[in-house]
C-alpha cells in the first residue's frame, strides 16, 4: 500500500526525526514497511505520520511512533520470535512486531469491537502471522507460553505477575507502569533465576483495563 504524496513526505520527515533521536535501521525499516494510516480511522489518516498518539475509538489510541520504535529497538527480536502483545488496539503494533522479525504475534485486546477492527485492519494491510484474541490481557495467554517477548501497550499499576511467568528463558517483557508522579516504561529481561531491569524513560499510555 503506497501512501498519498502528502503522507509520503510526512513519513520521510518522521523517519528522519526518529533517526536523529537514535532509532536504528532495523526499527526504522519496520516502520517504513507498515502503513500506519491503514490502522487509523478515516478522520485521523491525514495525521498518520505525526509523532503523536492518535485516537482509534473506544477511548483508545494508536501509540506514538517514537515510543513504538524505542520498544522495537529494545526488543531486538530474533527472526521467528514468539511475541505476546497485551492491548492490541488497532493492530498497528502487532504488524510492526511482525515486520521486525516476529514469527508469530498473539495479540490480546479486551474490547471485542476493537479486536474485530484489528483483524480487519491486519487483513486489509496484508499482514499474516498475527492472531488477535478478545481477552483480558492481564492473564496473558498461558496456553501459548513461553514467549520470547511480551509487550504491554497500556499502563498498569504494576507488572502483572501472570505475564512475568510466561516469559521464556532470556525473554523480555516491556510494560509501562503508572507511578504516583509519572509513568515509566520498563523492560525486564529474564536472566537465569532473576530479572534484569531497564528504565526506558517517561511515557504516556492509556490505562490497562
Amino acid at each position: 500500500m503506497q501512501p498519498e504524496p502528502e503522507l509520503r513526505a510526512d513519513r520521510i520527515r518522521l523517519q528522519e526525526s526518529l533517526r536523529g533521536r537514535g532509532i536504528g535501521a532495523a526499527a526504522l525499516a519496520a516502520l517504513t514497511q507498515v502503513p500506519r494510516e491503514a490502522f487509523l480511522p478515516p478522520e485521523s489518516r491525514h495525521r498518520a505520520y505525526q509523532d503523536r498518539a492518535l485516537p482509534i475509538g473506544h477511548d483508545q489510541t494508536c501509540s506514538q511512533p517514537w515510543i513504538l520504535a524505542e520498544i522495537l529497538q529494545t526488543l531486538d527480536l530474533s527472526a521467528g520470535a514468539r511475541v505476546l502483545e497485551v492491548g492490541g488496539g488497532s493492530g498497528y503494533f502487532a504488524a510492526l512486531l511482525r515486520a521486525a522479525g516476529a514469527g508469530r504475534v498473539d495479540s490480546l485486546e479486551l474490547l471485542p469491537e476493537l479486536a474485530c477492527q484489528a483483524r480487519r485492519n491486519l487483513t486489509r494491510a496484508g499482514v499474516e502471522g498475527v492472531v488477535v484474541w478478545a481477552a483480558d490481557g492481564r492473564k496473558g495467554l498461558p496456553g501459548r507460553a513461553p514467549f520470547d517477548a511480551i509487550v504491554v501497550s497500556a499502563a498498569a499499576a504494576g507488572i502483572p505477575p501472570a505475564l512475568m511467568e510466561q516469559v521464556g528463558p532470556r525473554g523480555k517483557l516491556i510494560c509501562p507502569v503508572a507511578g504516583p508522579a509519572d509513568e515509566r516504561l520498563w523492560c525486564l529481561q529474564r536472566d537465569g533465576g532473576g530479572w534484569r531491569e531497564l528504565d526506558l524513560g517517561a511515557c504516556r499510555f492509556v490505562p490497562l483495563r
